[in-house]
This record gives C-alpha cells, structure tokens and sequence, in this order.
C-alpha cells in the first residue's frame, strides 16, 4: 500500500468515525448572563478543546485550541489539522514560553507584545482568560450589551452556549475590535470540578 493511499484510508476511518463523537448538549434557551456567571471567577481551574478563526486587516488563520488553565499558568496549544504545525503557548503570569516544535523554544517576559508579534496581529491574551469563560476582565472598566460586554475596545459576544458539569458555558464567542475578529467555538469544556465552595 503506498503512503498516499494509507494517509486516505486513515483520513476515511477518522471521517466514519466522526459521527459517533459525543456530542456536547447546546442550550437553546440559555442566553448569556454576566450576573449569572459571576461565581465563575472563583473557578481555580478549567480547560477547553475548541476552533478558533482569527481575522486581521491584511491577515487571517484558523487553528484547532486546546486550553489549560490553572492558577499563575495557562498552556495554549494551536495546531491545524490533524494536529499539523502545532504551537505550544505557556503563559506563567507575564512571562511567555513559546515551543513550535521544532526543537527551538523562545521565551520572554513582555508575553502579550511576544505572542502578538509572533502572530503578526493584536490578540488580548490576558483578557481572554476572563472572556473565554464568559466574563469581563476584573481590573477593568466594562459596558454590558444584549449578549455580552465592551471592554478595553473589544466587544466580546455569546452567540450561543452549553451545558457543562453544572454549569452552562460559552459554546460559540465573537471577539472583535475595529482591526481584529476572533470566531471560537469550544467543543468540550472540562471544569474539573473547581468551582469554589
């Protein structure tokens, strides 16, 4: 069997496969509610597997994300499909750790300006701790809208949400300035049972 016909055949089972995956139940009444989230900033650790699509004025990308929160640390990874190209993001406060693989590893201590210009676009990373949960940066003035808040010149939108453990999460964001968009779409959160007592 030639390597083209057997990268085929795996790509033909993986696509068979895909109906069979769980399904993560989306809440159709469930809008979103600042208030009602409130309790998630005591949330000590979370994670999400997801789609992300990112728009700039001369640029744009797509990328499968996995997240990991915990407290003082986030890892971040992009890959494309099949998890080709993947990028490995930790975020120790603000001090960055970048790994694409290829053996070289960069690292500094000026993390937002690092990963932006990695990028080659403007991407909040530290606001979207908060707004990837569904909530506004605590530090931070903010203005709530119909399905979201404005904060720091960004407008963060919920199109639509889903049931996780007890709670009922974000599933379909918009995050957008008057230069970039950002289109996530979380998959499968994992709370890990964290929510303060």
């Amino acid at each position: 069997m030639s390597y083209f016909k057997g990268k085929l055949l795996v790509f033909s089972c993986l696509v068979f496969l895909m109906p069979s995956c769980t399904v993560v139940p989306v809440e159709p009444g469930a809008y979103y509610s600042r208030a009602a989230k409130a309790h998630l900033y005591e949330l000590k650790q979370w994670a999400f597997d997801g789609r992300l699509a990112v728009s700039g004025v001369n640029d744009s990308w797509s990328a499968n994300i996995s997240w990991v929160h915990a407290p003082g640390e986030d890892k971040i990874r992009l890959s494309g499909p099949l998890g080709q190209g993947a990028m490995y993001i930790r975020l120790l406060d603000d001090f960055v750790i970048l790994d694409r693989g290829d053996g070289k590893v960069e690292s500094s201590a000026h993390s937002e300006e690092f990963i932006n210009q990695q990028l080659g676009m403007f991407v909040p990373v530290h606001s979207l701790r908060y707004w990837v949960v569904g909530l506004p940066e605590p530090s931070r003035k903010f203005e709530e809208t119909g399905n979201g808040f404005k904060q720091a010149g960004w407008q963060s939108e919920y199109k639509e949400m889903q049931r996780a453990s007890d709670e009922i999460m974000p599933r379909k964001i918009t995050i957008t300035n008057n230069q970039v968009k950002l289109k996530l779409i979380v998959d499968q959160w994992n709370l890990n049972d964290a929510k303060a007592k």
